[in-house]
């Protein structure tokens, strides 16, 4: 008798540990997602809505970022990192520096009712480009490095799609200030 009782126990006892491992495994997820791990999309789903954004991109240096590289480039990480926006879901690399990768993994703010809540478009990963952004790439550590001046090139349509959001220009300025 006793010893059904220890098996029964020791059975109510693993299939707990099991249950609690599978929770922690879905809140981790969820803690993910929270933390800012969303799926890229890619510049051709950003067209759908941004035609003209998408134009003005194509003319850009940021979009032939990619056909820059030499083949042996390509392979480098360091290269493809400022190079390229990311890899999907699906695991293709999204070459250039597409929307996504000055605006954030769109798949989680690209529906219509997300994207017209800049608030709501923050929380599901929008991201709001400033000159932080730019010089994690534009930066001494690239080979072909000369200088970057952000006003310069934020006001440039051969650098930032001419259609660029300034409402972020107050922000900037005043980030700019507080570091000096």
């Amino acid at each position: 008798m006793k010893r059904i009782v220890y098996v029964s126990t020791a059975a109510v006892v693993a299939l707990l540990v099991l249950a609690i491992a599978g929770m922690s495994s879905d809140s981790t997820k969820v803690a993910e997602k929270e933390e800012g791990k969303h799926a890229y999309i890619g510049a051709k789903k950003c067209k759908i809505c941004h035609k003209e954004e998408y134009k003005s991109w194509e003319m850009t240096g940021h979009a032939k970022a990619w056909d820059l590289l030499k083949p042996e480039e390509q392979k480098n990480e360091e290269c493809v990192g400022c190079h390229s926006t990311g890899v999907t879901p699906k695991g293709k690399l999204l070459t250039g520096v597409q929307c996504e990768a000055c605006h954030g993994a769109g798949d989680d703010y690209k529906k219509k009712s997300i994207m017209e809540d800049r608030e709501l478009s923050i929380k599901n990963g929008l991201i709001i480009p400033d000159s932080t952004l730019c010089v994690s790439c534009h930066n001494e550590k690239s080979p072909t490095f000369k200088s970057f001046d952000y006003a310069k090139y934020r006001g440039s349509e051969k650098g930032i799609h001419k259609l660029f959001d300034k409402t972020n220009e107050a922000e900037e300025k005043k980030a700019e200030e507080d570091k000096d």
